[in-house]
């Protein structure tokens, strides 16, 4: 097989919240793909994933991406940006620059490269965010295309407009979510995913317009009201946690 080790970049996307194992910690796509990598190389395989769940761009890229870099691994995923365009700091021109930059030093060691253009989020706020998302997509698409990385294209799947899809907290996956993702970076490796990871149970009918608004004002009150208290006082749900995998090891999981 082309791929004999495997380091994966990011932050909660890339960590695989919200699919849990049974002791807590997180699978997620990049632990899928990986399983997936492993069953072909016949054990002689490695897997990083240095994602920590609430990372900014730049420390995604200040942190992560050099020491996936020294491993000289094969295959690099590299998500990240997505906790950028929640802050109203954003700066889009400022990230781009710095992700073509990031996308041209991985290529330039050899690895092959899969980046990601995200689906959107399902939030009450979401238009406040749907152009920083879409400019940012633009920017993976034509970044992709200039150096050679494989682009898994989320947005074009609209199978992630089913909130089946998606955490109880509206912006992670939930495990069929990772199980589609794993299955479209797969495809893009060229490789046969598992039939089951691409199949989605049917959408919920929808509810009448006052038990809808109810459960926003639930959700508000459980994920939102956390998430801005955070953000005033300046913390992220990442500053206790550290990479799950921070080195290139055999895969012992199923």
């Amino acid at each position: 097989m082309r791929w004999r080790n495997f380091v994966a970049v990011g932050d909660s996307f890339t960590e695989g919240m919200d699919d849990p194992y049974a002791d807590g910690t997180y699978r997620g796509w990049a632990d899928l793909v990986a399983g997936t990598l492993a069953g072909l190389a016949g054990g002689d395989f490695r897997y990083a994933n240095l994602a920590v769940r609430g990372r900014l761009f730049p420390q995604v890229v200040s942190d992560q991406v050099p020491a996936a870099i020294a491993m000289r691994p094969d295959l690099v995923s590299f998500a990240a940006g997505g906790n950028d365009v929640l802050r109203r700091n954003f700066d889009p021109l400022a990230l781009i620059e710095r992700f073509d930059k990031t996308v041209a030093d991985v290529r330039g060691t050899g690895a092959d490269l899969v980046l990601f253009r995200f689906a959107g989020l399902r939030l009450p706020a979401q238009r406040f965010v749907a152009a920083r998302v879409a400019a940012l997509n633009e920017a993976v698409g034509e970044t992709a295309k200039r150096h050679g990385a494989m682009l898994i294209d989320l947005p074009s799947d609209e199978a992630f407009r089913n909130p089946h899809l998606w955490s109880i907290d509206r912006l992670h996956l939930s495990a069929a979510g990772h199980q589609r993702v794993a299955a479209h970076v797969l495809t893009a490796l060229g490789l046969a995913p598992d039939p089951d990871w691409l199949t989605t149970p049917p959408e919920h009918v929808r509810g009448p317009w006052l038990a809808a608004r109810g459960a926003d004002l639930a959700w508000a009150g459980r994920y939102l009201a956390p998430w801005i208290k955070r953000r005033l006082t300046g913390r992220s749900s990442g500053d206790t946690v550290t990479a799950k995998r921070p080195t290139l090891e055999p895969i012992t999981f199923d």
